[in-house]
């Protein structure tokens, strides 16, 4: 069974035509609403800002979230954000694959560290990567199934998490593109972590929004624009709906230490 995180350009409970019927999980960590989707098969859809918009980057329950997909049975996850681009070189408003990541300290927005393992229990590991983050596997299968749905291969980037809920200076955005960040957002590296805590193999999809680089604009009409932002909406429900009805689960390649 496959699970997908959905961001902030989703506001409804229904994909494809699809209802999805809501269902709260409760966790260590609290409860958690997930949406069951019953297409051809079975598979679950996290709108991490809830439905209707709740949360605010930094007050996204992560861990009960994921605690959440991981009880009800997934077994890989997508998960998908808009990002500021931070290249110039990257094109606006397509789906890109996210390769690696900038966490530099693991920690969430709120200064805890990025991890399960709040509390010392028995069970406890150290996350050992030796594939990375980002499943090979999985991102082999999104490029197939974005040639299925009418995409060219997509960009593979380099991903920064920068907690919000404010956006970056200009400085911390050229801080980032030194750093060798290619786009930025207040979420998904939370998520991403935590699922490969759990031994859950992890594609990461983002769409740029707007261009974070201090010397590049775009300047669209409002009704273009408008228009371009529903378009990659609709990009990334297509792919959602590919992913949840035809990938498969890959063996998790990276591994747990524990001195217990």
């Amino acid at each position: 069974m496959l699970g997908v995180i959905l961001g902030s350009a989703f506001s409804s409970a229904r994909l494809g035509g699809v209802d999805l019927e809501p269902v709260t999980v409760e966790t260590d960590y609290g409860p958690a609403c997930l949406h069951r989707y019953s297409g051809s098969r079975l598979g679950w859809v996290l709108f991490r800002h809830g439905l209707p918009h709740r949360y605010l980057p930094h007050q996204v329950p992560h861990r009960a979230h994921l605690l959440a997909l991981h009880q009800v049975g997934c077994r890989a996850m997508l998960v998908t954000s808009s990002v500021g681009i931070l290249d110039p070189a990257l094109p606006l408003f397509q789906p890109m694959l996210v390769e690696d990541l900038l966490m530099p300290e693991n920690r969430m927005a709120d200064g805890s560290p990025c991890t399960l393992h709040v509390d010392p229990k028995p069970a406890q590991a150290h996350l050992v990567l030796e594939e990375g983050l980002f499943s090979t596997y999985l991102n082999h299968q999104l490029e197939a199934l974005m040639g299925e749905v009418g995409y060219g291969p997509p960009p593979r980037v380099i991903f920064s998490y920068v907690p919000g809920p404010r956006t970056k200076t200009r400085a911390e955005n050229r801080y980032w593109r030194a750093s060798g960040a290619q786009v930025n957002s207040m979420t998904l590296a939370p998520e991403v972590v935590l699922a490969n805590e759990l031994g859950l193999p992890t594609a990461g999809l983002v769409v740029g929004h707007k261009y974070s680089c201090p010397d590049v604009s775009l300047s669209l009409p409002p009704e273009k624009l408008e228009a371009t932002l529903e378009e990659s909406r609709e990009a990334l429900e297509r792919l959602t709906l590919a992913f949840l009805e035809r990938a498969t689960a890959p063996a998790f390649g990276n591994g747990h230490f524990s001195f217990a």
